[in-house]
């Protein structure tokens, strides 16, 4: 019980370098040099890249798969940028986006080949059923460069803490938008920042604001979360490995300029 608590620990502290770094790319210069190349619209590589590794998902799945951006973005965005990039060319070009990034910002981390493969340990070990985004990036073609391998690792990884959060808010009767309401980092803010007109905005924060004891499911989600991580953490990595796991993240996020690797 202890070593669990102990890994939980860890994936709490390393969330915020996971989380920062492994999406990144998503809003780089890369991303959008990579978007403007293949010939897709402005802002929208990110959709239809991220959610090509299932194929051609339509709109309203895609929708549920992300969870934190309202549904009209995919109706606008996906159906032009599907027309003008199939599945296969959409997931070359997302994972290229990733490698140019981790090419500029990830070379000179230190030993980047080591932490990936301590990464993809993790998420080799992992069950991907019913985690649709990580079972599809879990199984998708990887980088060989140390640094390119680096941004992937996190990119992937991050689908994993994801997908493992989803389920938990879920499991404490929480939709996405409200999570973010209830989410100190979060909030109406962020819900602008992601798309939500400021009338939805508001009416989510509304209806959150109804919703029994929401601060406290959060927290009960983050928790889980935490110690779905810690289990995984620990059938995939050995004490000392999980030691040096950590030790290498926390330089990471040095390296990289990423928050302390704690919410506090």
């Amino acid at each position: 019980m202890l070593a669990i608590e102990g890994a939980a620990g860890l994936a709490n502290r390393i969330r915020p370098v996971v989380q920062v770094l492994g999406g990144r790319f998503m809003t780089s210069p890369e991303l959008a040099a990579v978007e403007a190349e293949v010939g897709l619209p402005p802002r929208s590589l990110y959709v239809r890249g991220r959610s090509a590794v299932l194929g051609d998902v339509p709109p309203k799945v895609a929708a549920e798969l992300f969870g934190i951006f309202p549904h009209w973005l995919f109706d606008f965005v996906l159906p032009p940028a599907t027309a003008a990039l199939d599945a296969p060319a959409a997931v070359r070009a997302y994972a290229e986006s990733s490698a140019r990034w981790s090419r500029v910002s990830l070379s000179a981390a230190p030993e980047p080949g080591r932490l990936a493969e301590l990464l993809f340990r993790v998420v080799d070990t992992a069950d991907a059923s019913g985690l649709a985004l990580f079972a599809g990036w879990k199984n998708a073609s990887r980088p060989e460069g140390d640094a390119e391998r680096l941004g992937f690792a996190l990119m992937v990884f991050r689908e994993l803490r994801g997908g493992l959060h989803f389920a938990a808010l879920r499991a404490v009767g929480l939709s996405v938008p409200e999570a973010v309401v209830a989410d100190p980092e979060g909030g109406r803010e962020r819900l602008l920042r992601t798309a939500w007109p400021a009338e939805a905005a508001d009416e989510l924060v509304a209806s959150a604001a109804r919703k029994p004891d929401l601060r406290d499911r959060w927290h009960r989600a983050e928790a889980l979360t935490d110690e779905r991580v810690g289990e995984l953490l620990t059938s995939a990595l050995t004490e000392p490995e999980r030691a040096e796991f950590g030790r290498r993240l926390a330089e990471l996020a040095e390296f990289a300029q990423v928050p302390a690797l704690s919410r506090g």
